[in-house]
């Protein structure tokens, strides 16, 4: 993710948190070295139940990269890759069902590391991932990384995160309509102007594919208007969702429009 002010940061970070204490797992959040322990313990409090207990018990920590990679002094991928490695392992024998880490990207000024081995790191990380037993997120602040750089990383993550809880993304590509985020009331018109949009750019031989596997809410009123624009004559539809949304559809009524398919698929982010 990149964020350009503490807030969407404290958002993403506070919800990654809680996911992972849900889910059992060993959550270590690597801060900004210029905030303290306290900030961001203020900032997980402030957006859900206390962290009390979750922290009480060490389920829930606060660190730096120099104490991750302490006693060394400077970064290096191999010591970086093979710490994060051990803290899963650890994590694992402790009874956690497995390791996420929030790592804030700061800590590469803070560590004067050289920014195109950081990169490499970045592009070269998959052995970490393998077994399912660790995550991440990686934070970048867009007021001191360069734009170039940025756009590297986006590439590089095979997810990336919007700037803040609740918003929707709409992009285009080719036949294909990608939806991200919330399609809720407050995004309704929003939601229903690009399908729209895109069924007018769509040839009427062609093959409209909207995408919305990476969709976390759809309301009532965006699957309704959806569906209604499914009947209207134009483009064949090919709506690939969740079973979830599939079965919202389904229910509205997706099955009497023969020229509407739906792809199940599992959520990728």
């Amino acid at each position: 993710m990149s964020y350009g002010d503490g807030e969407s940061r404290s958002q993403i970070m506070a919800t990654y948190a809680w996911l992972g204490v849900a889910r059992g797992e060993k959550v270590t959040v690597y801060a900004d070295p210029r905030l303290d322990e306290r900030e961001m313990r203020h900032a997980v409090h402030a957006r859900g139940p206390s962290m009390a207990p979750a922290l009480g018990r060490g389920q829930v920590e606060f660190s730096t990269m120099r104490a991750l990679l302490s006693p060394d002094r400077e970064f290096t991928v191999r010591r970086q890759q093979s710490r994060l490695a051990e803290e899963t392992e650890r994590a694992l024998h402790q009874g956690y069902t497995g390791f996420r880490a929030f790592i804030d990207m700061a800590w590469v000024a803070d560590l004067n590391a050289d920014v195109a081995v950081v990169v490499h790191r970045e592009t070269h990380a998959d052995h970490l991932f393998a077994d399912g037993h660790y995550s991440e997120i990686c934070a970048y602040d867009r007021r001191w990384f360069a734009r170039d750089v940025l756009d590297r990383m986006a590439e590089a993550h095979p997810c990336r995160l919007l700037d803040r809880l609740g918003l929707l993304s709409i992009t285009t590509a080719d036949d294909t309509l990608l939806v991200v985020g919330e399609a809720d009331v407050s995004g309704r018109a929003r939601f229903t102007g690009g399908v729209r949009a895109a069924l007018a750019r769509t040839d009427r031989s062609a093959l409209l594919t909207v995408d919305l596997s990476r969709l976390h809410f759809l309301s009532l009123g965006c699957a309704t208007d959806l569906l209604a624009l499914a009947a209207v004559s134009g483009p064949r539809m090919s709506v690939a969702c969740t079973p979830l949304v599939a079965r919202t559809l389904r229910r509205l009524g997706s099955d009497a429009l023969p020229q509407l398919a739906l792809i199940e698929v599992s959520r990728q982010c």
